[in-house]
């Protein structure tokens, strides 16, 4: 019988698991338009990505740690960018996906990075991928 893993190992996948559902469903149904193939598989992409890393870190894979880090940095840098520029209503569109996206996933990630630095992470995330 498998028992849950400690609580540092669960959120972090169940943000990613989130994360990934949320883009998906935000780049589907907020588009403005009925979904076709193109949207719909691109949404699919990026939710797998999500889901792949979430499956990882799950398992406690420390190659999956990295790939949170360097995903956490780069939503953070990116989502941020687009929230100033949101909020100092430049004459830009945001479509709401970007918008919802990045009003979760800043302050998410900044948490998720934090922890993921520390050293309890380092212990629970020890095992390599081979």
């Amino acid at each position: 019988m498998r028992t849950i893993p400690p609580r540092g190992v669960w959120i972090p996948a169940l943000f990613f698991v989130v994360s990934g559902t949320l883009d998906a469903a935000l780049s589907v149904f907020a588009s403005g338009r009925a979904p076709d193939f193109d949207v719909v598989w691109a949404a699919a992409g990026r939710a797998l990505m999500s889901l792949i890393v979430a499956l990882g870190l799950w398992n406690r894979f420390a190659l999956s740690r990295s790939f949170a880090l360097v995903y956490c940095i780069a939503s953070v840098l990116t989502y941020s960018a687009a929230l100033l520029l949101a909020l100092t209503r430049q004459p830009l569109h945001f479509p709401l996906s970007i918008v919802v996206g990045s009003a979760f996933e800043v302050p998410s990630c900044v948490l998720l990075f934090g922890y993921l630095r520390s050293p309890e992470a380092s212990a629970l995330f020890g095992r390599p991928l081979f």
